[in-house]
């Protein structure tokens, strides 16, 4: 089957790309709320673009009636955030903090979430996420034929949970990904774990 795009509404192409790109990584992202709460929002147009410096970028649509997502609205008045890998185990909450709430109601509140601070970071990080970066606002641009944004964020440290990494006989720092059993994200309500992890050495 060839799916044509060009003879489809965006809603529909929508749906066909969060099925066809796959597995995609989810950016569990901690923001301010002018009140001083926060907002805690899951996006899955999300990855990392660049090390020097390093900077991660994720994607945000616009509210149902028009206007930013409270994320975008957040990280464009406040440069600090966070964006928490989740866990498996963090499925049922991370699902719960999907749902748009008037802005200034704080999904951390609503869900009970705990959240921890960050030695020299002005962002807390959510407490059970074993990975965690620590970001402010690099650059936000709009894009396509509505304001859907691109939020890049440059990293300033990354927390990881000490069960889940170690520094290799080489000094090298070791994250073990089967530790932190990050979650996928699919098409529709579905999402992905682990699997067997396989290795391939790169060529020379």
């Amino acid at each position: 089957m060839l799916i044509d795009f060009s003879t489809m509404k965006p809603a529909d192409v929508y749906f066909i790309m969060t099925q066809s790109v796959l597995p995609r990584p989810i950016a569990w992202v901690l923001s301010e709320n002018d009140g001083g709460d926060y907002n805690l929002a899951p996006f899955s147009y999300f990855n990392a673009v660049a090390s020097d410096p390093p900077i991660i970028v994720f994607s945000v649509g616009i509210l149902d009636g028009g206007g930013p997502k409270n994320t975008t609205a957040n990280i464009s008045k406040r440069p600090h955030f966070t964006v928490n890998i989740a866990s498996v185990s963090q499925l049922p909450v991370l699902n719960q903090t999907s749902a748009t709430l008037p802005y200034g109601e704080s999904e951390v509140s609503a869900n009970d979430i705990e959240l921890a601070g960050v030695d020299g970071f002005p962002m807390p990080r959510v407490a059970d996420s074993k990975i965690v970066l620590m970001c402010r606002r690099h650059d936000i641009l709009k894009i396509g034929n509505v304001d859907q944004m691109l939020i890049f964020g440059e990293i300033d440290s990354v927390y990881v949970a000490d069960d889940c990494v170690e520094v290799n006989e080489k000094g090298r720092i070791k994250i073990h990904a089967d530790c932190v059993e990050p979650l996928a994200r699919l098409g529709a309500g579905e999402y992905a774990t682990f699997g067997e992890i396989l290795q391939a050495k790169r060529p020379a």
